[in-house]
């Protein structure tokens, strides 16, 4: 599995990067960097049989340590936005760095998607593992962290990621690429179907936080309980996209917690590529790439601009700690944490 490629020839902290495939009988193949644990191409046939690359990314090592940290990356300790970086366990108050603007987002400053990762080959699986250490960018306890990356020949990418700590902290790890089933190199998502299996999604703040209150979908510009285009009302009159330039919500997800659900299905007619994503999380992030503006030059010189990628973030709720009514985010010591994100794709 491992590829040598001088574009990935180096190292960080003493720590060697390599690039690594997956692939099954199918064709569909991909390749991740132990830095970042990172996605870093997802080949995927069209209804024509033509692979294209799907996922945003860079051609070189170099890039993505100078480029956008978030392609493809293994988000954590704290996947999204904790307000003001503070939070409460029983009495005690904890302070995260700061990292965007006067708020916490994924996982601070050096997050999990900026350091290296230990490497094993198990059973076609791509295992990696970390220790993030007491106190880092604020996080209580030492968290053990194990990511399993690996493909069936049913077209599943699977993303299985585990943690155990010896303090309670909070925790919620989440994969981030940004998709376009045309291929990498299109220019817009616009176009591109979704399906959310979601009654309610968070409504946010201008800071992008969640206030606390679940809002029903139902007659609004976040219902995507049948099929709609991304495009279709991006642009409406509504607060809550004037707020995100787009969407950039968590939906909670229909069906119980901590068992896997198909979470979302995203769609497009012209490769007639689809994909299904599986979930043991209570939400999902609809990010639209409003913030992408073309100065993120990508593989084979491509400038990703606004609304050219989507993410679709399977996760638990944004700033969860500071709000009880939420599904916990505690993980305590003895006990094991489990996200299970499946990518299923298929012709339609």
């Amino acid at each position: 599995m491992l590829l040598t490629t001088k574009n990935f020839t180096g190292s960080i902290d003493g720590k060697p990067i390599h690039l690594y495939q997956l692939s099954n009988k199918n064709g569909i193949s991909t390749t991740i960097t132990n830095y970042g644990a990172k996605i870093v191409s997802l080949l995927v046939a069209d209804k024509e049989g033509h692979f294209d690359d799907i996922v945003a990314g860079y051609d070189t090592l170099f890039e993505y340590i100078n480029g956008n940290k978030y392609f493809g990356a293994f988000i954590g300790r704290y996947a999204n936005r904790i307000a003001k970086g503070k939070f409460q366990i029983g009495e005690k108050q904890y302070s995260l760095t700061t990292n965007n603007n006067h708020d916490h987002i994924h996982g601070g400053f050096k997050n999990f998607g900026d350091i290296v990762w230990n490497v094993k080959e198990e059973n076609n699986k791509l295992v990696l593992s970390y220790l993030s250490k007491d106190g880092e960018e604020g996080y209580p306890g030492n968290l053990s962290v194990q990511c399993s990356f690996y493909v069936t020949e049913e077209n599943e990418l699977h993303i299985l990621m585990e943690a155990e700590t010896d303090a309670q902290t909070i925790i919620n790890l989440t994969h981030h690429s940004f998709f376009n089933l045309k291929g990498h190199t299109a220019e817009t998502i616009l176009d591109h179907q979704l399906k959310i299996n979601a009654d309610n999604f968070l409504p946010v703040n201008n800071d992008v936080i969640p206030t606390g209150k679940l809002s029903a979908v139902e007659n609004t510009p976040f219902d995507f309980k049948t099929f709609h285009s991304i495009g279709e009302r991006i642009y409406k009159s509504d607060e809550q996209l004037k707020i995100g330039k787009g969407y950039d919500h968590c939906f909670a997800l229909n069906g119980k917690d901590g068992m896997l659900k198909l979470a979302a299905t995203l769609r497009e007619s012209t490769s007639g590529r689809a994909m299904d994503i599986y979930t043991n999380a209570p939400g999902i992030q609809l990010y639209t790439g409003n913030w992408l503006d073309g100065s993120d030059k990508g593989k084979e010189g491509r400038q990703y601009h606004q609304r050219s990628m989507i993410c679709l973030e399977p996760q638990d709720f944004p700033d969860a700690p500071n709000h009880p009514n939420f599904p916990n985010v505690i993980l305590n010591p003895g006990e094991k944490y489990q996200h299970h994100i499946i990518y299923k794709f298929y012709i339609q």
